[in-house]
């Protein structure tokens, strides 16, 4: 079994900071790319950024320059901290992680809980 537990959302006021987790654990034996969706109410989700193995990370153009993604391949974690957080930053926050758990496995794609942001004064 894998689990992916997301942490560290909350409320903010408009131009604060927030840096969310999600850490990987269960039977691993090596995770590809980690990364983090978005979905607000009335929304589609949309992707907020990846991060490969390598570190090669991408981004959407909305959250260029005030998110960074980062992982510890370590501690199976990765991390999104969010600068000059805006109104329209409020979403619920999933992490997602392809993960391979044995050898001889297939990569299969495992979500976190999500987590709620939001940006409001």
């Amino acid at each position: 079994q894998v689990q992916l537990v997301e942490s560290g959302g909350g409320l903010v006021q408009p131009g604060e900071s927030l840096r969310l987790s999600c850490a990987a654990s269960g039977s691993i034996a090596g995770i590809n790319t980690m990364g983090w969706y978005r979905q607000a109410p009335g929304k589609e989700r949309e992707l907020v950024a990846t991060i490969a193995f390598s570190g090669n990370t991408n981004y959407a153009d909305s959250v260029k320059g005030r998110f960074s993604i980062s992982r510890d391949n370590a501690k199976n974690t990765v991390f999104l901290s969010m600068n000059s957080l805006k109104p329209e930053d409020t979403a619920v926050y999933y992490c997602f992680a392809r993960i391979r758990r044995s050898s001889s496995d297939r990569l299969q794609e495992y979500w976190g809980q999500g987590t709620q942001v939001t940006a409001s004064s």
